[in-house]
């Protein structure tokens, strides 16, 4: 079958044979357990236990705190040693619950229980995405029972898996496509419940021949779930290019998935809503890739959330040598971080280590070749939006439609005189965004 992609995009060095044949491995942490509340997009969730309290497996530590926002469940049994703010990987502070790991990982009441999602109401099924806290896995973190809960007459004829993990480095997702696919084609089909007369579609980038295979051979007798090849290409696995390539349909900053009757899920997500709806297990662990030329053995790790991050490392055996740069996530849209001292979290896709910063070069002037224009996806200007963004001319960032910039860092990677677009383009963006909330909030 024909691959579909999108216009622009790029093709960066891939780095994933360092970790793609890695299965699976387990680890249960030593040490205390560090559940941030801001592992979402939205309103930080709400503390509901206390210091000194036991707490266990599948057991609810905070609710959301508003409707855009999701609950934080335990992933171990133990004792509550804190609530109070703890560092996150941009360098300000969260509020947090820390539990002191008891090694016992005893099961709350219910805990695994399983059901038959076809005797489930459509209100219970997003109840019960809810309750388990699942967020979107791949990195935004959106609260998946909030993406279900559609406007009353929006009609969703396609629910897509994002199968891409275009980002450089990260197998997470490609390993569970190997080893869970069962599980992700009954979660597609839990979703799909929701949505009388939807399709569901696996969108996998064609470098992934395998992971198309094993996807395709669990969705054998589905006639309402198919599997589309995506063309290998960054960021393929954007909403906004997945949508498109799947769909041919278009949507920018100001509309949602659902306003062009799609729903999109990452695939770690879909496996979620399955063990959530149809095992009784919450969202209380993931799979994260920690890799990189600076690890001694590049792995895919399925870890309880809430594990420091040293852990992880040490498991995958250290370093080689003291890295040069760690980055949580892809090099593209990931967030590089000073220290390890730090917790999984629920969008925690990727821990990377580099021995040799290929980023680290000086910034030249600009030489005009257009490069940046040509690669962006999404049809902007960066070196404009750049140059406004530098000077603090939100104003003239707005006309040249910089809120539709999606951080994709296509513009920075391409750029031969080594500007650092997407950085300023990205902070701009984030002022311009923080401006109008807080208007919104003095009206």
């Amino acid at each position: 079958m024909f691959a579909k992609t999108f216009r622009g995009g790029v093709h960066p060095k891939g780095g994933k044979s360092l970790s793609r044949d890695a299965a699976i491995k387990e680890y249960l942490p030593e040490g205390e357990l560090v559940f941030l509340m801001n592992q979402h997009i939205g309103a930080p969730a709400a503390p509901c236990v206390a210091v000194g309290d036991r707490v266990l497996v599948g057991q609810k530590l905070a609710e959301p705190g508003g409707f855009v926002s999701a609950a934080i469940i335990s992933s171990v049994s133990g004792t509550v040693k804190a609530v109070a703010p703890h560092e996150c990987q941009n360098g300000d502070f969260a509020m947090s619950v820390t539990v002191e790991n008891d090694g016992l990982y005893e099961p709350c009441e219910g805990y695994g229980r399983e059901r038959d999602y076809r005797e489930m109401k459509p209100e219970e099924i997003i109840a019960a995405v809810k309750d388990a806290g699942i967020v979107g896995m791949g990195g935004a973190g959106f609260p998946t029972h909030v993406k279900l809960s559609v406007k009353p007459g929006t009609v969703i004829d396609h629910v897509i898996c994002n199968g891409a993990e275009c980002e450089p480095y990260i197998t997470c997702d490609y390993r569970l496509m190997l080893e869970r696919p069962e599980k992700a084609v009954l979660g597609m089909k839990i979703l799909l419940s929701l949505f009388p007369g939807a399709k569901g579609v696996f969108g996998i980038e064609n470098n992934k021949p395998l992971g198309i295979k094993a996807v395709v051979s669990a969705c054998a007798g589905e006639a309402d779930i198919s599997v589309v090849p995506l063309k290998k290409k960054y960021p393929q696995g954007g909403e906004r290019m997945l949508i498109s390539a799947v769909t041919g349909r278009k949507i920018n900053s100001k509309m949602l998935p659902a306003d062009a009757g799609c729903v999109v899920v990452n695939f770690a997500t879909l496996i979620a809503v399955a063990d959530a709806v149809a095992f009784g297990k919450p969202l209380t662990k993931r799979v994260v890739t920690v890799t990189g030329d600076a690890v001694n053995t590049p792995s895919n790790i399925e870890v309880p959330i809430g594990t420091n991050v040293q852990e992880l490392v040490k498991f995958a055996g250290g370093f080689k040598e003291d890295p040069r740069k760690i980055v949580f996530g892809g090099p593209m849209m990931g967030a590089a971080v000073y220290q390890l001292d730090l917790p999984v979290n629920k969008t925690t896709s990727c821990v990377l280590a580099y021995i040799h910063d290929e980023a680290d070069i000086e910034p030249q002037d600009c030489i005009r070749c257009g490069k940046c224009l040509n690669t962006c996806p999404e049809r902007l200007m960066p070196i404009k939006l750049k140059n406004a963004a530098d000077v603090g001319d939100y104003e003239t960032f707005e006309k040249l439609h910089g809120l539709e910039c999606i951080g994709c860092g296509c513009c920075t990677y391409v750029c031969p005189a080594k500007r650092r677009l997407s950085q300023s383009i990205t902070m701009a963006k984030n002022h311009v965004i923080a401006e109008k909330k807080k208007a919104a909030v003095k009206k």
